[in-house]
């Protein structure tokens, strides 16, 4: 039994828009219910769009009503993480109460099914590396916190209503659309390789590199980044397996391979044909030295397994930032002056 109808909520922005499309082309059908304040409506091509917020029940209710879904996909949340501690009332009210509405307008349509975006932010600083999903919630950050709030919240109204979710727990998510048609476009962008890629080509300045004395080998911080295309698998790989097995999934979404900060802006630079200008700062508070996942209870229980490793990451970002900034097939050495 498969999920055919399915709302993504958050469908125009970044990972959202990779998973409407991988059920697109698995012959599915994406609603993509999205308010555009993060997403893009040119990201929407593979299903209907439907204008509205997460903490609005009556639109939810709407939309659900109109194109009764078998499952529901969650991705409308706010990330920034600096955002968040700035912001901390708006990061709960988006995060903690849009998924408490969502969930609460689900059950009373009938809907019983949900695939949650959630993020090793969790975990906090790690104990132990590589993460297993046995290991302990103590994040440090308010993102952090919203979506381990959310995850007690699914565990909750799971035991008392029967509620069917999974939630999945991202490392670094990263890289674009293989087919080159979406891609990352946060705006401010705070991710790393966007950022590496736009300071390769001279677009804004160098990047910002926070901190060069952690204890690594070359003094830079290790991260597990996952692509954007292989995160939009598992979530189809997790509506399926609840739509048969109802009950719950929680595991975390990574490689198992890790990478500092400088081997990523090496393979950027092999991309782009040009050296990464960065300034020194120091580091973020809440930075870990490094976050690595342990995969093996992703592939026991969704049979997924990450088909793209960090060059196929890197190249797919250049390829689709190189085709939104009409650079061509060009030499980066010879259109960025």
């Amino acid at each position: 039994m498969t999920a055919k109808r399915v709302l993504v909520a958050g469908g125009a922005g970044y990972i959202g828009s990779h998973a409407a499309k991988a059920l697109a082309l698995a012959g599915r059908i994406p609603i993509v219910f999205d308010d555009l304040s993060a997403g893009h409506e040119h990201a929407v091509k593979w299903g209907p769009l439907v204008r509205g917020d997460i903490r609005d029940a009556d639109a939810l209710r709407a939309a659900i009503r109109e194109h009764r879904p078998d499952a529901v996909m969650h991705f409308a949340a706010r990330i920034e993480v600096g955002e968040g501690e700035r912001e901390p009332v708006d990061f709960y009210e988006n995060n903690v109460g849009g998924a408490l509405n969502l969930m609460k307008v689900m059950l009373e349509e009938g809907v019983n099914t949900l695939v949650f975006s959630s993020t090793c932010a969790i975990y906090g600083d790690p104990e132990r590396l590589p993460l297993t999903e046995d290991l302990p919630k103590r994040p440090v950050s308010v993102y952090g916190r919203t979506k381990a709030m959310v995850e007690q919240m699914l565990e909750d109204v799971s035991r008392a209503r029967g509620l069917n979710f999974a939630a999945l727990r991202y490392f670094n998510a990263a890289g674009a659309d293989m087919d080159g048609e979406i891609g990352e476009e946060h705006d401010p962008e705070s991710h790393l390789i966007p950022n590496a890629i736009k300071a390769s080509v001279g677009r804004g300045g160098p990047m910002k590199l926070f901190g060069l004395d952690y204890p690594t080998k070359d003094g830079s911080c290790v991260r597990d980044y996952i692509h954007v295309s292989d995160l939009a698998d598992a979530h189809i790989r997790a509506a399926d397996r609840l739509m048969e097995a109802p009950g719950n999934v929680q595991v975390n979404l990574g490689t198992g391979d890790g990478y500092t900060v400088l081997e990523v802006l090496k393979a950027v630079e092999t991309a782009t044909g040009r050296p990464v200008p960065y300034d020194l700062a120091p580091r973020r508070p809440g930075d870990a030295v490094a976050l690595l996942a342990d995969p093996s209870k992703a592939r026991a229980l969704l049979g997924w397994t990450p088909q793209h490793g960090i060059d196929d990451i890197v190249s797919s970002a250049w390829n689709f930032h190189r085709r939104v900034w009409g650079m061509g097939n060009e030499p980066a050495l010879q259109r960025a002056k």
